[in-house]
């Protein structure tokens, strides 16, 4: 992990009924090309017990490749920057803390 932001707390997202959520923001160097980072991730998600039954419901971990740096991704698994990047503050929040300006030179 090249760096990570401080771990904040914030409401969930969407329409079902749950608990308070803590997000953090890392930065990360890796060789792996986009879709195969996915993959990655979605399998440490399921490491920790994460089980996508139910959209928007509880999780145990949700993890997104929200940005690429120097690139931008557009395939039926993966869209780069992430779609929802602007509406989620605490995204933005997180990415200032690291020094990250979404669509700055680079992003």
């Amino acid at each position: 992990m090249a760096a990570a932001s401080p771990v904040e707390e914030t409401a969930p997202l969407g329409p079902v009924p749950q608990g308070a959520y803590l997000n953090q923001m890392l930065v990360v160097e890796t060789a792996l090309e986009p879709e195969a980072l996915l993959a990655a991730l979605l399998e440490v998600e399921r490491g920790e017990g994460r089980v996508r039954d139910v959209r928007w419901g509880p999780r145990t971990l949700d993890c997104d490749i929200v940005l690429w740096e120097g690139r931008t991704v557009g395939t039926p698994a993966l869209s780069v920057p992430h779609p929802e990047l602007a509406r989620r503050d605490f995204w933005l929040r997180e990415l200032a803390a690291l020094g990250i300006v979404p669509g700055a030179a680079g992003w």
